[in-house]
Protein backbone atom coordinates (compact mmCIF):
# COMPACT_ATOMS: atom_id res chain seq x y z
CA UNK A 1 0.00 0.00 0.00
CA UNK A 2 1.33 3.26 -1.02
CA UNK A 3 1.64 6.28 1.79
CA UNK A 4 2.71 9.82 1.27
CA UNK A 5 3.62 10.76 4.75
CA UNK A 6 4.23 14.38 5.44
CA UNK A 7 6.34 15.57 8.48
CA UNK A 8 7.97 19.20 9.61
CA UNK A 9 5.02 21.56 9.82
CA UNK A 10 4.51 23.78 12.94
CA UNK A 11 4.33 27.48 14.45
CA UNK A 12 6.55 29.75 13.43
CA UNK A 13 7.07 33.72 13.61
CA UNK A 14 7.26 35.45 10.15
CA UNK A 15 10.22 36.06 8.28
CA UNK A 16 11.36 32.05 10.05
CA UNK A 17 12.24 28.66 8.40
CA UNK A 18 10.58 25.35 8.25
CA UNK A 19 11.45 22.06 6.62
CA UNK A 20 9.11 19.95 5.48
CA UNK A 21 9.61 16.41 4.27
CA UNK A 22 7.54 13.96 2.59
CA UNK A 23 8.39 10.22 3.13
CA UNK A 24 6.99 7.48 0.68
CA UNK A 25 6.42 4.23 1.53
CA UNK A 26 5.18 1.22 -0.55
CA UNK A 27 6.93 1.86 -3.81
CA UNK A 28 10.08 3.89 -5.28
CA UNK A 29 9.10 7.11 -6.85
CA UNK A 30 12.85 7.73 -8.53
CA UNK A 31 10.47 8.28 -11.92
CA UNK A 32 8.15 10.29 -10.47
CA UNK A 33 7.79 13.51 -10.30
CA UNK A 34 6.64 15.09 -7.16
CA UNK A 35 5.52 18.07 -5.55
CA UNK A 36 3.89 20.62 -2.67
CA UNK A 37 0.53 22.05 -2.72
CA UNK A 38 -1.20 24.16 -0.06
CA UNK A 39 -4.32 24.95 1.10
CA UNK A 40 -5.26 27.24 3.60
CA UNK A 41 -8.62 27.78 5.16
CA UNK A 42 -11.62 28.96 3.23
CA UNK A 43 -9.16 28.67 0.12
CA UNK A 44 -8.68 26.12 -2.47
CA UNK A 45 -5.77 24.25 -2.60
CA UNK A 46 -2.77 25.17 -4.70
CA UNK A 47 0.26 24.40 -6.80
CA UNK A 48 3.77 25.15 -4.38
CA UNK A 49 6.41 23.67 -6.33
CA UNK A 50 7.87 20.09 -7.96
CA UNK A 51 10.58 18.38 -8.91
CA UNK A 52 11.26 15.82 -12.05
CA UNK A 53 12.87 12.74 -11.61
CA UNK A 54 15.46 14.42 -13.25
CA UNK A 55 16.00 16.89 -10.80
CA UNK A 56 13.91 20.10 -12.39
CA UNK A 57 12.23 22.19 -10.13
CA UNK A 58 9.26 24.62 -10.75
CA UNK A 59 7.36 27.33 -8.34
CA UNK A 60 4.11 29.35 -7.55
CA UNK A 61 5.74 32.62 -8.25
CA UNK A 62 4.89 33.23 -4.71
CA UNK A 63 6.93 31.32 -3.18
CA UNK A 64 9.39 31.58 -5.54
CA UNK A 65 13.38 32.81 -4.17
CA UNK A 66 12.03 31.87 -0.81
CA UNK A 67 11.59 28.37 -0.87
CA UNK A 68 13.53 25.07 -1.99
CA UNK A 69 12.54 21.74 -3.08
CA UNK A 70 14.26 18.89 -3.62
CA UNK A 71 14.39 14.67 -3.04
CA UNK A 72 16.39 12.43 -2.40
CA UNK A 73 15.87 9.26 -4.17
CA UNK A 74 17.83 6.92 -2.17
CA UNK A 75 15.61 7.73 1.15
CA UNK A 76 12.38 7.80 -1.57
CA UNK A 77 11.64 11.11 0.53
CA UNK A 78 11.06 14.82 -0.59
CA UNK A 79 11.52 18.30 1.03
CA UNK A 80 10.49 21.70 0.97
CA UNK A 81 13.00 24.12 2.61
CA UNK A 82 10.92 26.76 3.08
CA UNK A 83 12.56 30.24 4.44
CA UNK A 84 11.01 33.89 4.92
CA UNK A 85 8.28 32.39 6.00
CA UNK A 86 4.93 34.98 5.43
CA UNK A 87 1.66 35.11 6.99
CA UNK A 88 0.32 34.48 3.79
CA UNK A 89 2.20 31.15 3.67
CA UNK A 90 -0.11 29.38 6.71
CA UNK A 91 -1.69 26.34 5.55
CA UNK A 92 -2.31 22.93 5.24
CA UNK A 93 1.33 21.40 2.98
CA UNK A 94 0.45 18.11 0.88
CA UNK A 95 2.87 16.26 -0.90
CA UNK A 96 1.71 14.90 -4.08
CA UNK A 97 2.36 12.80 -6.80
CA UNK A 98 0.62 12.91 -10.20
CA UNK A 99 0.27 9.71 -11.72
CA UNK A 100 -1.83 11.00 -15.18
CA UNK A 101 -4.95 9.00 -16.01
CA UNK A 102 -4.96 7.51 -12.60
CA UNK A 103 -5.70 9.52 -9.33
CA UNK A 104 -2.84 11.13 -7.51
CA UNK A 105 -1.65 10.34 -4.64
CA UNK A 106 -1.36 12.38 -1.74
CA UNK A 107 -0.13 12.62 1.67
CA UNK A 108 -2.54 13.72 4.66
CA UNK A 109 -1.32 17.24 5.20
CA UNK A 110 0.66 19.12 7.81
CA UNK A 111 -0.32 22.15 9.16
CA UNK A 112 2.57 25.42 8.76
CA UNK A 113 1.59 28.32 11.17
CA UNK A 114 3.15 31.25 10.89
CA UNK A 115 2.61 34.12 13.47
CA UNK A 116 3.12 37.75 12.62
Amino acid sequence: QVQLVESGGGLVQAGGSLRLSCAASGRTFIRYTMGWYRQAPGKQREFVAQITSGGRTDYADAVKGRFTISRDNAKNTMYLQMNSLKVEDTAVYYCNVPRGASPDYWGQGTQVTVSS
